[in-house]
């Protein structure tokens, strides 16, 4: 990857609508060169996809909160139950397995209180847990797809 990718790069991350055109001009190549490099970085699945972005607030996911799990057993059949689990929750947007004090890190979006309760009562429904704690976000500070290149 050159400096010409990072920078087509760099354009992608910050707005994906834009014209190949648009993008060729702003770095100084033709249009169907910089197509090919497109094409290129999505082949070596370097751009993985393109998505809208959505503004969580107003469509009603007002609430984001940190849940943090301690697994109940250390081996690969509860981690695959409880991965399929949390899969079907689409409040759970983001979803890692960490070092540390809690084996799991849950990123989940919802309306309102209210509407944790319902995701809370899912989550400890559908598998054995140690134990689980929540953290609600009071104000974001910043947010970015981007990631630096």
């Amino acid at each position: 990857m050159d400096k010409l990718d990072r920078e087509i790069l760099r354009l992608l991350q910050k707005d994906a609508t834009q014209s190949v055109a648009d993008i060729a001009e702003q770095i100084g190549l033709s249009t169907t060169p910089c197509w090919r490099r497109i094409q290129s970085l999505e082949k070596q699945g370097i751009i993985d996809k393109r998505v809208v972005l959505l503004n969580p607030e107003k469509i009603g996911l007002g609430m984001t909160v940190f849940v943090q799990v301690k697994a109940a057993k250390h081996d690969s059949i509860w981690l695959k139950t409880f991965a399929d689990h949390a899969a079907n929750i689409e409040q759970i947007v983001e979803f890692y397995r960490m070092s540390g004090e809690y084996d799991y890190m849950l990123k989940v979006v919802v309306a309102d209180m209210q509407a944790f309760d319902v995701f809370y009562k899912r989550l400890v429904g559908g598998v054995d847990l140690s134990d689980v704690t929540s953290s609600f976000a009071m104000e974001q500070i910043k947010y970015t797809t981007a990631l630096p290149l």
